[in-house]
Order: structure tokens, then C-alpha cells, then sequence
């Protein structure tokens, strides 16, 4: 009798599980949404943006496009239905492309094809390439170029010095960019660039004449001079204003150097509000181009943790020049970022740029000047202490 009753169970659990099976098959979306018309393409440098309307389906998920590159490889793009647009690119083409366009729905069902041809523009990567103007600089050359595109190009310069070749790579997908190539001797120089989009497509190696770097220098500072009327009071505990530009960066591992101002609320009238100023006579003039700034690295107490990033270190400032201490010329609004997440927790690659200084270059090299002020605007944090170890300018020197 158990058993009877125990097979009749299992009967029955069959059948609902059918009945259920088969009534979802039943209600399963099996039709193909409708598809796009009303299409219109705008060619744009290196692909083209494809205008059209969806059908008149409420379960639409998306539209894709699928068509090749100029690698010969297929590829798709799809835009969402909140959207009558969709974007195809990665195009080094001025011959016509094949797009087919779907229509997929909530349930995977996909509509017939639509199949529409269009010529790019010429690609945005020859515009750029085009567009570079390369100047001779003190220890390097000064590039810059435009990108209508807004997209990310690689630009691959090639220096010839004689029978060596140096290969940098510098990346942007500003629409306008400016940078600098440093290190180079002023030797006559051959450079030639190509450019290369996400994508993989490359331009071929375009001879962009012969460059001289300018002769640059280490600014020596021995010669300088703090105008303390000027300046913030940075000498409290073993930290001295002086120590600004003494030529030794304040390390993790050790306290012997403690090589860093500390300018302090009490030190300064009672209040620590950006900006906050030093003032430095170099007893000479001089030009400059770039410098380097050092944070605070070690930590009492800290068990050989680095202090930098930490919220007394200095983090933005601005560079004045003056020729009599007097009328000030802004050379550059400058920061150092904060590389901190949501937790804190800083990247190794971080502590390093810390490490070895951050680099800044200003957009033209600044003419001759006597006076430079530094002048604070943010720390990370500290309302009670601001702290900086050491600047290092370069340029021509005593002039």
C-alpha cells in the first residue's frame, strides 16, 4: 500500500512539473523583433554615426551593428533602446563599408538584418599626425598636436642621434596636447612619428625634420636666499624653511636627513590659511622649463612606514617669477594629485613617483627672473601643519 501511494506521488509531481514545463513553452517569446528604419549615416573621420528609428516592439533590448575593420576582423557595436544612435569606428578606410544592424529583444530574439554602406572620413590618426608641430626646448623638444576626434591616439616619435634611434611613446586623447620629450643632449636630432589609434590602425613613419635641443642645467642653489618678510615661518622642530633648497630630499628609511620645512598654525599667527608663500632670491637671474618637487617621506614613529600623501604634506601649489620682488608673473598653477581611495590605501607606482619626485614642466620656458615664490594652496588635509622637503629647478642658469 506505501509503495502505491509512493508511486502515485511521483506521478503526480510529473505531471504538474510537465503541465508547468509546458505551459512556459507556451507563453516563451519566440518572435523576432521588428527592425530599424528610417536610417541615416554621418561619416565621421574614421567611422560614422548611424541615425535611425526602432521599431515599434516594447521588449527591446538593444541594437547592434556588425561590420569589418580595416584588420579584416569582424566586429560589433551596440547602443541600448534609450537611444536612436549608435557609433561605428576603428575605420582606416576611404573605401565603402558594409553594416548590418539588428534589433535583439529581452527574450535573445533577433530581427532580420538591414544592410547599409558608407564611406569614413579620412581617419582621425592622419589629422593628428598632420597636425604635430615639434619645437626645440631646453633638454628636449616640446610636441603638440590636435585630435578632433577626442579619441585615443598613440603617438610614436622616433629620435636619430647619429647611428642611435630612441623610441618614445606618448598617449592623449585631449583634443589639444601639449608635451615634452626630455633628456636629450643638444645634438642635432632626426625625428620621424607615426601615429596608431585603439584599434590598431597605424600611420606610416612621417620624417618631421631635424630638431637641436636647447642646453639645459641644473639651477645651482647656492646662491639662494630666503625673503623671510615675504614668506611663511617654516622652522618649527627640526624642520627649516632653508631646507627647501638644500639639495637633500627627506628619505623613508631614516631620520638623519630630516630635510623639510614645517610650517605650523603657532609659527604663523595663529592661523595656517592657504596660500601660504615662500619667497626665494636666487641673487641671479635665471630661465626655467621644469622642476621637481619632493613631499615629507619620513615618519616618526611611522615603524618604516612613508609619510607621504599624508595630511600635512603639501599638495598644490602655484609658481610666481618677479624680477624685483615686486610685480609677480604667474608661471603655473600645479598639483600633485591624490592617489588615496575610498580606504586610504595607496599604489605602489604612487609612493614611487613619490619617491623619485613629482615632475612638472611649464607650457613655454619662462623668460629670465630673480624672485620665485612658491605659494601653497592645499595640503592633504591638515588644518595644524603643512610640510614640503625639497624643489629642484631646471633651465639656464646665471644668465
Amino acid at each position: 500500500m506505501k509503495k502505491q501511494i509512493n508511486k502515485a506521488l511521483l506521478f503526480s509531481i510529473f505531471m504538474l512539473v510537465t503541465i508547468i514545463s509546458c505551459t512556459s513553452d507556451e507563453n516563451l517569446d519566440t518572435n523576432p523583433p521588428g527592425i530599424v528604419t528610417n536610417i541615416e549615416v554621418i561619416p565621421t573621420n574614421g567611422g560614422g554615426i548611424i541615425n535611425y528609428t526602432l521599431p515599434a516592439d516594447d521588449d527591446i533590448l538593444y541594437v547592434k551593428a556588425v561590420y569589418m575593420n580595416s584588420q579584416g576582423e569582424e566586429v560589433f557595436r551596440v547602443s541600448s533602446k534609450h537611444t536612436s544612435t549608435l557609433e561605428v569606428n576603428g575605420l582606416n578606410q576611404t573605401s565603402a563599408v558594409k553594416v548590418k544592424l539588428y534589433v535583439l529583444d529581452e527574450s535573445e530574439n533577433i530581427s532580420e538584418s538591414v544592410e547599409i554602406e558608407f564611406i569614413p572620413l579620412k581617419s582621425f590618426i592622419f589629422l593628428v599626425q598632420e597636425s604635430i608641430q615639434i619645437i626645440s626646448d631646453l633638454g628636449g623638444v616640446k610636441i603638440t598636436w590636435d585630435n578632433i576626434a577626442a579619441k585615443t591616439v598613440f603617438v610614436y616619435i622616433h629620435i636619430l642621434d647619429g647611428a642611435n634611434e630612441i623610441i618614445r611613446i606618448l598617449s592623449s586623447n585631449n583634443t589639444k596636447e601639449l608635451q615634452f620629450i626630455r633628456g636629450l643632449e643638444p645634438n642635432e636630432v632626426t625625428i620621424s612619428i607615426k601615429v596608431e589609434d585603439f584599434d590598431g590602425n597605424i600611420t606610416e613613419l612621417e620624417d618631421k625634420g631635424r630638431y637641436t635641443p636647447l642646453f639645459e642645467e641644473k639651477i645651482d642653489k647656492s646662491t639662494w636666499t630666503l625673503v623671510s618678510g615675504k614668506s611663511i615661518n617654516g622652522d618649527a622642530y627640526e624642520g627649516r624653511t632653508v631646507n627647501f633648497w638644500d639639495d637633500i630630499v627627506d628619505t623613508v628609511e631614516t631620520d638623519a636627513d630630516n630635510s623639510y620645512f614645517i610650517a605650523t598654525r603657532e609659527n604663523n599667527g595663529g592661523s595656517l590659511n592657504f596660500p601660504l608663500d615662500i619667497v626665494i632670491d636666487f641673487n641671479k637671474n635665471v630661465k626655467i622649463q621644469r622642476f621637481i618637487v619632493w613631499q615629507r617621506a619620513y615618519w616618526y614613529n611611522g615603524g618604516g612606514v612613508t609619510y607621504h600623501y599624508q595630511e600635512e604634506n603639501l599638495k598644490s601649489f602655484n609658481l610666481y617669477s618677479s624680477t624685483d620682488n615686486q610685480i609677480w608673473n604667474l608661471l603655473g598653477e600645479f598639483d600633485i594629485g591624490d592617489p588615496r581611495d575610498g580606504a586610504g590605501n595607496i599604489p605602489a607606482t604612487a609612493f614611487q613617483a613619490a619617491i623619485d619626485g613629482h615632475e612638472f614642466s611649464l607650457d613655454n620656458t619662462s623668460d629670465a627672473f630673480r624672485y620665485l615664490k612658491f605659494q601653497m594652496t592645499s595640503n592633504y588635509g591638515s588644518t595644524q601643519i603643512t610640510v614640503g622637503s625639497e624643489i629642484t629647478l631646471f633651465g639656464l642658469d646665471n644668465l
